[in-house]
């Protein structure tokens, strides 16, 4: 039995190195048009404008979840918001076309999860959507008279735009220096391009930090003269029933046996690792980033829900999941059975903390003094 499930593994090894070694071309020449793409926004003969009010950009060189959401809305309640702010996304994966401003009764069709979240979390503040960031930059100033502060939301190689500070996130447990270029690995451009980030945030750190470490990770991502470095951490929130009108009562975590948790982000890694101990037997139903449930998966998470031998069991899905179950259809089908989400709480560690905050403090404060 062992000597089978050697020779089996060996194989599926085997397979897997074989299949990269057959994608090893396709990123050479993927990594080849990237770098002529960037070579000729250095050297400006594609131009990168710059606006006459802050622009602070967040972005990653991998593709899939980084932590980007929760470093967006932290940076959104340090600034304050009070309609000055505006946050302009993608819009990834909505099914809308070109600009637009979101208004009260927008939907993850018409925005995309993200910035839904953003707008419903945010009421103050400005959200829009747009392929062209510098069009929607352009849409914004002429919509929006108290604008003076614009986050870019996924924007690191939008370089149409040049940012008054560039963050670059990567996740702790995914860092960059570990990975290839698509499609060989998940990277979206070299690592080299790390050199236009002003900050670099290391997200999903472990909330007790070593120095020893610390050392060794500012070492391998080997940061450029004036870089700042930061590491943050995030903390699970107390469970939010995903559809309010039901009145789902508050979750008793010590009296859960079983959880199926319910996920369709980057890297649902850490999440799992959290639930796994908050119950006995955690179930997982695992999807692609962004993914949009359709009738059939929502079937099969109800049917998977009433299979559970157990009445000490919940459904656990990710704020940004939820904002893709909340509409008419999924109500209909699973409204009625005990489904939450979990937020997240985003923190800079303490040594990092005050940097930070101060890096884009300063930057807003400079615009504002020079309009003085």
């Amino acid at each position: 039995m062992c000597r089978a499930f050697s020779f089996f593994s060996l194989l599926n090894r085997c397979l897997v190195e074989a299949f990269r070694f057959l994608l090893f071309p396709f990123s050479l020449f993927y990594g080849f048009f990237i770098r002529i793409r960037n070579l000729v926004f250095d050297i400006k003969i594609l131009p990168s404008e710059k606006f006459e009010i802050p622009v602070i950009s967040v972005g990653n060189l991998i593709a899939g979840g980084s932590g980007k959401t929760p470093l967006v809305e932290y940076i959104v309640r340090l600034l304050g918001g009070g309609g000055s702010v505006a946050i302009l996304s993608r819009g990834y994966k909505r099914r809308t076309k070109g600009y637009r401003l979101a208004t009260e009764n927008e939907t993850f069709e018409t925005l995309g999860d993200e910035p839904l979240q953003y707008h419903q979390k945010f009421t103050d503040i400005h959200v829009a959507v747009a392929e062209s960031r510098r069009e929607g930059i352009r849409r914004l100033l002429g919509e929006v008279a108290e604008l003076e502060t614009v986050i870019l939301d996924d924007a690191f190689q939008h370089r149409y735009v040049k940012p008054e500070l560039s963050i670059l996130v990567t996740d702790y447990f995914k860092l960059f220096t570990r990975d290839w270029l698509l499609p060989l690995g998940r990277l979206r451009e070299h690592r080299s391009g790390r050199k236009r980030a002003d900050i670099i945030v290391i997200t999903k750190a472990p909330k007790i930090f070593s120095p020893i470490e610390r050392k060794q990770l500012m070492a391998e991502i080997k940061p450029y003269p004036g870089q700042l470095v930061c590491f943050s951490y995030i903390s699970y929130l107390s469970f939010e029933p995903v559809f309010v009108n039901k009145c789902t009562p508050p979750v008793k975590t010590d009296n859960v046996y079983s959880i199926i948790l319910l996920t369709g982000i980057g890297n649902p890694g850490p999440l799992q690792e959290y639930m796994r101990r908050m119950c006995t037997d955690l179930e997982i139903m695992e999807f692609a980033d962004h993914h949009a449930y359709t009738p059939r998966d929502l079937l099969k998470l109800k049917e998977k829900y009433r299979n559970l031998p157990t009445k000490r069991k919940i459904i656990v899905t990710t704020e940004k999941d939820a904002k893709r179950l909340q509409n008419a259809e999924a109500e209909a089908i699973i409204g009625n059975l005990p489904i939450y989400f979990t937020p997240i709480a985003f923190e800079m560690q303490p040594a990092d903390k005050a940097l930070f905050d101060q890096a884009i403090l300063s930057v807003v404060q400079k615009e504002s003094n020079k309009e003085i």
